[in-house]
């Protein structure tokens, strides 16, 4: 089993393997098939509270990592998302996020068990 991250606004490739949008909201200006996600699991992404705390400023990221961990202890999306990366041998989490180290993605990927950990893990 592979996790891989990936912003949704790349081109897609062929190692991407099954590829789930992890954004509550739609990523702006790409199209469904523009971007060929298998699945949009957005009951897994932040809480709209989170996000909106977050911004996606780097300083708060770590605290941000944290309160999403939480989060995900308590969500029943995360069995779905647990199911779909055991049945398949590459799963890619999408995200439109520019800063490609500080996402909710890589937190999610952490959490799931693969990777290395985020702060304060």
């Amino acid at each position: 089993m592979t996790i891989r991250v990936r912003r949704v606004y790349d081109e897609p490739t062929d190692r991407d393997g099954f590829r789930v949008l992890v954004d509550r909201l739609w990523p702006r200006g790409v199209s469904k098939e523009a971007a060929r996600a298998d699945l949009w699991l957005k009951d897994v992404a932040p809480s709209d509270a989170l996000r909106r705390w977050f911004h996606h400023e780097e300083p708060r990221f770590e605290e941000f990592a944290r309160r999403y961990r939480s989060e995900l202890d308590a969500n029943p999306a995360v069995a779905d998302l647990r199911d779909v990366v055991a049945s398949r041998p590459v799963v890619t989490l999408l995200y439109g996020a520019k800063d490609q180290e500080h996402n909710q993605a890589v937190v999610l990927r952490d959490y799931l068990g693969t990777g290395t950990p985020t702060a304060s893990a």
